[in-house]
């Protein structure tokens, strides 16, 4: 069963330059790449779905007030001369994602490794500061 994109083929069919069709393909993959962002009491773990990339193809930066970057690109497939497509469906283009983090993480902590095509970009928490209890005389 085919569902059915509203959206689909918006760009590619309302602008005739090829210079705008590659610009609306690259804005699809930019929106199509999914991350999942999930805090544990000891990090902040994001999860992206990036099938078929090699983590050479892959970015993981921070940008500076904490500003966590995931971005790549995934490679068009080339056409040989005597082949026929009859469907693409998977995107091809740059991706980026930034995610602002709060202030309690680790920065000079964050780890990321990719396994299965999917990126896992962990950033500790800092230690919450215990509470100094300082007891006070009663007198009288």
């Amino acid at each position: 069963m085919e569902v059915w994109d509203p959206f689909d083929g918006f760009f590619r069919n309302s602008v005739s330059s090829p210079s705008l069709q590659a610009f609306a393909s690259d804005a699809s993959a930019i929106a199509n790449t999914q991350i999942d962002w999930k805090e544990t009491p000891e990090a902040h773990i994001f999860k992206a779905d990036l099938p078929g990339l090699k983590k050479e193809e892959v970015k993981v930066e921070l940008e500076e007030r904490n500003v966590l970057k995931i971005s790549g690109e995934r490679s068009r497939e080339s056409e040989e001369k005597n082949e026929k497509w009859h469907r693409v469906e998977r995107s091809s283009g740059k991706f980026l994602r930034r995610f602002r983090l709060p202030e309690n993480v680790m920065l000079d902590q964050v780890k990321a490794a990719m396994e299965d095509g999917v990126l896992t970009v962990t950033v500790p928490k800092a230690p919450e500061p215990k509470p100094e209890i300082k007891p006070i005389e009663i007198t009288g």
